[in-house]
């Protein structure tokens, strides 16, 4: 039952995507209102159940990426409009901050490998993403900043050990304060 709502989730919002942005030359501006806009009206139409949860954040943002991809745009190029857009959305649509981080963050990394993307580049712009989404909705920007790294280095260690170094040594290098971050969470 969660599987086909899930399934119906990622197709509806990658063919919203897909139809919003065929047309658009500057995808990069347009994806960030474009992801949010899907995913307040989608979780709106949805169960409590699957609209607070991790899931659904993640669904979102896989729709998303495969919706761009599908309009030929570059996928890494809108990684953070998509996180953005997303952490917007799910927070607007009565979603908590933590759990929009962790799913937006997590599936950009995952849907990174399953197209072929640099991992690493994908790591940089959905923290990215996920900080600018935090501080725009009023939220803790260094609590959002450390669950971001903290999501995608959890990412990474499911994919296998060359992405944990990839996404470690990415975000050490793209995004501030990435590295004492880093350096506090405890190896387990």
């Amino acid at each position: 039952m969660v599987f086909s709502i899930i399934s119906r989730l990622v197709n509806g919002v990658k063919e919203g995507v897909k139809a919003s942005l065929e047309g658009v030359t500057d995808i990069g501006s347009a994806i960030v209102d474009v992801v949010k806009n899907t995913a307040v009206s989608t979780l709106k139409g949805t169960g409590e159940v699957v609209s607070k949860g991790i899931d659904a954040t993640a669904s979102i943002v896989k729709g998303a990426i495969f919706g761009v991809a599908d309009v030929g745009a570059s996928v890494v190029g809108a990684i953070k409009g998509i996180v953005m857009g997303t952490i917007n959305g799910v927070i607007e649509a009565g979603g908590q901050q933590d759990q929009a981080v962790k799913g937006a963050v997590s599936q950009a990394i995952h849907s990174a490998k399953e197209l072929g993307l640099d991992i690493g580049d994908t790591a940089v712009e959905a923290v990215k993403g996920s900080v600018e989404a935090v501080k725009k909705v009023g939220g803790d920007a260094v609590e959002g900043t450390r669950q971001s790294i903290i999501a995608a280095l959890g990412a990474a260690k499911e994919i296998g050990e060359g992405a944990v170094t990839a996404v470690k040594d990415s975000l050490s290098a793209g995004v501030e304060g990435a590295k004492d971050i880093i350096d506090t969470i405890k190896e387990d």
